[in-house]
């Protein structure tokens, strides 16, 4: 162990990506040693996960590892790059299993695959419109100032997925109750541009007043100290507020619209869906 931690901090240099010093010290009783390893760069940029990983995968094995010493490597900057990481290679599965569980919940609500692929790519935009207005603000560091906050050049990791998961949540939410509003008006008899008609008119007083409330509620976020949260207070009623107009208010009805009968469609091999078949409604 003593040798292999000496061959450790000969390699440490200052050009390197290890500095000096490398220190040890013994806990549990000396049955384990805790090695300080110091990397290049601030912690937290480029030249410091460029270090730890040259540490994991080059240094460690070429000192601890052959010296036949069980490691782990912690710290900030390797939890910080581990959670990155791990957000980094978690969030397609997330944003799938999102989109696929709402695609059959819209199917067996609707009995249709068309509305329910429909709803998820309009949903995506006002995701998407958060994603732009956050990533303007606060990774090109604008309006510094008027928030009051330090830009960093970047957009904190777990916020894009928070986004996506609580505002997928949140629009998927009131979007079935306008299109339950639109199938009732279907399944008494209205055609498909009547129902939509009616549908729209009726649920948009409730609707409007959801998306003011929540945009009021999540607007406080701007006003905390931690940037993450201001992110969340830009991102999040801007991009409600954009769902429950443009996205609500104008794509749903004239996607619907242009689709005319075939927003019900469904397979044949579907049919056994429970639920009555609004194509068969005049």
């Amino acid at each position: 162990m003593t040798s292999a931690i000496t061959e450790l901090g000969k390699l440490a240099a200052a050009g390197g990506p290890i500095r000096e010093p490398v220190t040890a010290s013994a806990v549990a009783g000396g049955r384990a040693l805790i090695v300080g390893v110091p990397l290049a760069g601030n912690g937290g940029d480029t030249a410091s996960y460029n270090a730890l990983i040259q540490l994991r995968d080059q240094i460690l094995p070429q000192t601890l590892g052959r010296a036949g010493v069980s490691y782990a490597v912690a710290g900030d900057t390797a939890t910080s790059h581990d959670d990155a990481s791990q957000l980094s290679a978690r969030t397609p599965l997330v944003l799938a299993v999102v989109a696929a569980l709402a695609f059959c919940l819209l199917l067996i609500a609707f009995r249709s695959v068309v509305l329910p692929l429909v709803s998820i790519v309009l949903n995506l935009l006002s995701v998407g419109a958060a994603y732009g207005l956050i990533t303007l603000i606060f990774q090109d560091g604008r309006l510094q100032g008027l928030l009051g906050y330090t830009g960093f050049g970047a957009i904190t990791p777990w916020v894009p997925l928070f986004l996506f998961v609580f505002l997928f949540g949140l629009s998927m939410d009131y979007h079935v109750f306008i299109l339950s509003r639109i199938s009732e008006r279907r399944q008494r008899g209205d055609t498909t541009t009547e129902a939509i008609t009616a549908g729209i008119s009726t649920s948009a007083g409730v609707v409007t007043s959801a998306a003011v409330i929540m945009v009021a509620v999540f607007s406080i976020f701007t006003g905390m100290g931690q940037v993450e949260l201001k992110m969340l207070g830009i991102g999040l009623p801007a991009a409600v507020l954009l769902d429950a107009t443009v996205v609500r208010g104008i794509l749903v009805p004239a996607a619907m619209t242009l689709l005319g009968n075939r927003c019900w469609y469904l397979p044949r091999w579907l049919t056994w869906l429970p639920g009555r078949d609004p194509r068969s409604l005049a």
